[in-house]
């Protein structure tokens, strides 16, 4: 049996995530063989494991600090929200079907088995386990349906540490409002309390502290600072979207869509001196730059009418007629096609042109595709990035799109080798002069793919480019985490930490 610890927080972006990434960190470090589990995630950056099923990236990334291999068990319900009011249910991996927030509020307690079940197995595999609430576990008006937060923290009988964001201000009333809004039976399960993202002179903080512990009689068992890291963050909460920098030697644009998905996928170029990632949403905001980057999206037509209606696809079409590149990754390379139908409702049922930039045309299937990938580009590639000819690549496919090429003028972009783990002979995705179009989430992880690309944008504008070489992402991630668990060891009372999770409830 596991023993437990679950990180909570007083609202979103509190840092839960993060935290738990830390500590998985931190107890492997220790010898531990530790696993991280989130009961419910809502995001819409998913990854898909090696048997196929479909998770939440933040307990991927959590895996990965605690050196493990990502498990659906670590999140067995994940939603993806398809537009205000509801969203696609996948539970164990697998799409339940798509639901309304009242549906889903009405069924989900139906979902605890399987939550148990997951957790179950996970405890049998573990030395401790790091669980990771969501939101705020004192709304009043969800408790009663509550499957993430105290519910889980009684089922897995696990000490909950109570994380609060002091940069945003507010902190002491809202880990005050919080505990006041606990039952007798979860404020004796809080045994203790972080403050998250602090910046200043501890001493000033700690008459605040004193006066807290007074209060809530649970101590502050660490005071953790903004912690200057680079790890992937949940998709709702990032900050990525706001960064505003100088315009580096090398611009790229992503265009971010309404219900952008999976936007790590170009985190990688953020790791490239000289090379600037911007995420814009405006004709003003795109400028002019070296290339332009359609990311995946949950709502491909949708998607593609907001563009249509504020001008963006009209930029578009004006890059592309320039001869610089566009890269689309799964809707976003549904959307450079001639035509989208989606004949089951998929999505918003019906049919509609798409870009008309590549020749193909894509129909929206009933069943998602779920698989991890491996093979190389096509030998034979056109336009700016033909020297990823032959380049290895290594990612994974989540679509219900199936996208067909229409006429010769295009090429195979990737030939797929193997698929979830058995040989293939696949080719997949297409590019046309400058216009790149693929299925595959991750691409640009793979050794020299974001290196190929950026020296050929420096080449393209007379420059030379050799910087890049060398970068192992891999490596980077590790380094990331290594960093995210000093940062955090070095500002908690771990010994105090492992006393709770010793003495648990």
């Amino acid at each position: 049996m596991a023993k437990a610890i679950m990180i909570q927080g007083t609202m979103s972006n509190a840092g839960k995530s993060l935290i738990v990434a830390g500590l998985c960190r931190i107890f492997k470090q220790d010898g531990y063989r530790v696993a991280p589990f989130k009961s419910q995630n809502m995001a819409l950056n998913s990854f898909v494991t090696k048997e196929g099923l479909e998770m939440g990236r933040a307990q991927v990334v959590q895996a990965e600090a605690a050196g493990i291999e990502p498990s659906v068990l670590m999140n067995p319900v994940l939603l993806k929200p398809i537009n205000n009011t509801s969203s696609q249910v996948i539970i164990n991996g697998e799409v339940s079907g798509n639901m309304s927030a009242r549906e889903y509020y009405q069924k989900k307690r139906e979902i605890v088995p399987e939550i148990k079940k997951a957790y179950d197995e996970l405890d049998a595999q573990f030395d401790l386990i790091v669980i990771e609430g969501a939101g705020s576990p004192a709304e009043i008006n969800l408790k009663d349906n509550d499957i993430v937060n105290m519910y889980m923290a009684k089922m897995a009988k696990a000490p909950v540490l109570l994380a609060g964001d002091i940069d945003r201000g507010g902190v002491f009333a809202s880990l005050v409002g919080t505990m006041m809004l606990f039952d007798e039976i979860e404020r004796a399960m809080v045994k203790g309390i972080l403050i998250n993202k602090f910046r200043g002179d501890k001493t000033i903080l700690q008459p605040g502290l004193d006066m807290l512990e007074d209060m809530i009689h649970v101590p502050t068992v660490g005071v953790i600072p903004y912690l200057p890291v680079d790890i992937d963050d949940e998709d709702s909460l990032t900050s990525r979207f706001d960064k505003k920098s100088e315009v580096g030697l090398i611009d790229m644009a992503v265009i971010q869509l309404p219900r952008i998905s999976n936007f790590t996928d170009f985190n990688v170029f953020e790791y490239a001196p000289g090379v600037t990632l911007r995420y814009v949403k405006s004709v003003g905001e795109l400028k002019n730059p070296d290339m332009i980057i359609l990311p995946g999206t949950k709502n491909t037509m949708e998607d593609l009418l907001w563009m249509r209606q504020n001008g963006l696809e009209a930029s578009i079409f004006k890059h592309a007629a320039e001869g610089k590149p566009i890269f689309g990754v799964c809707g976003g390379y549904q959307m450079l096609g001639e035509k989208l139908s989606d004949p089951y409702d998929v999505e918003s049922g019906g049919t509609m042109a798409g870009m008309q930039l590549l020749p193909a045309k894509t129909v929206f299937a009933k069943e998602k595709t779920r698989t991890q990938v491996k093979g190389r580009f096509h030998s034979n590639l056109t336009g700016l990035l033909k020297d990823l000819s032959n380049v290895e690549i290594e990612g994974y496919e989540i679509h219900m799109g199936l996208t067909q090429i229409l006429g010769q003028k295009a090429r195979d972009l990737t030939v797929i080798e193997e698929i979830s783990g058995e040989t293939a002979q696949e080719l997949a995705g297409m590019c046309c002069g400058n216009i790149y179009g693929s299925y595959i989430h991750g691409l640009f992880d793979k050794d020299d793919v974001a290196k190929t690309i950026v020296t050929a944008l420096y080449k393209e504008k007379g420059l030379d480019y050799e910087v890049l070489s060398g970068l192992d992402v891999h490596a980077y991630k590790e380094q990331q985490y290594d960093l995210l668990a000093k940062g955090i060891r070095e500002n908690i009372d771990m010994k105090r930490i492992y006393e709770i999770i010793e003495k648990g409830v």
